[in-house]
């Protein structure tokens, strides 16, 4: 039978900055590094995440190992993705010190997220990450699309990633990342985070995002990279009509509105009021212009 982890296993302020000093860590901007150093907000994320016993979970950018630990005392395994060379050094040996009943149950990749494609042991059922601001969005939908048996989802991003993920059709910051992370699953927000409880202090709020697997994949004839341009043309003149904004990607305005017309959608509506089934039916119509098609 496995102990239970000690009390004091988690990280707090101190131990993170005699961490960082022993290895002679500086948070850079450019990997858009902050360390979470409050035991409650891991463990809170941990508990938003409904992170289960039975949970293989997956990390990305686990930095000095706060998150992970936490992670470690609710799920079977945990698997953490670090780009940071000294930062993958030193995590395992941080895991062994603070939890040693649990690091058998803990790997490391030493990679960067955006090109991981396959992680080992068990395929992983939950990610939950407090993702870097730089690449949040990218890193997210590379993660869902490349391992479909992650069902649930909890991460980390600034405020304004966050309204942006889990923004509904009609609002003013609904767009791409909306759009496209709802192709793989059911999103909101999941909670705000404070500046305090990281270090260094960034200059913006941080917010919490669920996103739960949709249980049946989105059924439209046309491939998530035929969906997902028409999405990209939408939204890249955003303010204008979607027969406009569609026209190169149609090969002609009239084109474009020849397939928005056939999906049912208004030549001119804007990218901002679809959803993401309204987007793939355009996409059905530019494959087969000809043919009529629905999607449930």
């Amino acid at each position: 039978m496995t102990s239970s982890p000690t009390p004091d296993a988690l990280l707090g302020p101190a131990d993170i900055r005699e961490l960082a000093a022993a290895l002679g860590v500086r948070p850079t901007k450019q990997r858009g590094q902050n360390f979470v150093i409050d035991a409650n907000t891991v463990r809170r994320i941990v508990r938003t995440a409904q992170v289960r016993p039975d949970d293989v979970v997956v990390e990305v950018g686990p930095g000095l190992g706060s998150l992970t630990l936490a992670l470690l005392e609710a799920a079977d395994r945990v698997t953490a993705v670090e780009i940071d060379d000294v930062l993958a050094g030193a995590l395992p040996a941080t895991v062994t010190a603070r939890m040693p009943e649990r690091a058998d149950r803990f790997a490391l990749v030493h990679s960067d997220a955006m090109h991981v494609t396959e992680l080992p042991g068990p395929a992983p059922t939950a990610l939950v990450a407090n993702l870097p601001y730089n690449v949040a969005v990218p890193v997210l939908l590379h993660m869902l699309d490349t391992f479909p048996t992650i069902e649930r989802t909890l991460v980390m991003v600034q405020a304004e990633v966050a309204d942006r993920l889990a923004a509904p059709p009609g609002s003013k910051v609904y767009g791409v990342p909306s759009v496209k992370a709802n192709w793989y699953a059911e999103v909101k927000r999941a909670g705000s985070i404070g500046r305090k409880v990281f270090w260094p202090a960034p200059n913006v709020d941080s917010g919490l995002v669920s996103l739960v697997r949709r249980s049946e994949p989105l059924r439209t004839t046309a491939s998530k990279r035929e969906v997902f341009a028409v999405v990209d043309a939408a939204f890249a003149q955003r303010r204008k009509t979607l027969r406009a904004a569609l026209s190169g990607w149609a090969g002609s305005a009239a084109a474009a509105e020849e397939a928005l017309v056939a999906a049912g959608v208004s030549p001119q509506a804007r990218g901002e009021s679809l959803t993401v089934e309204e987007f793939a039916r355009i996409a059905e119509h530019k494959a087969n212009p000809h043919q009529e098609k629905e999607i449930a």
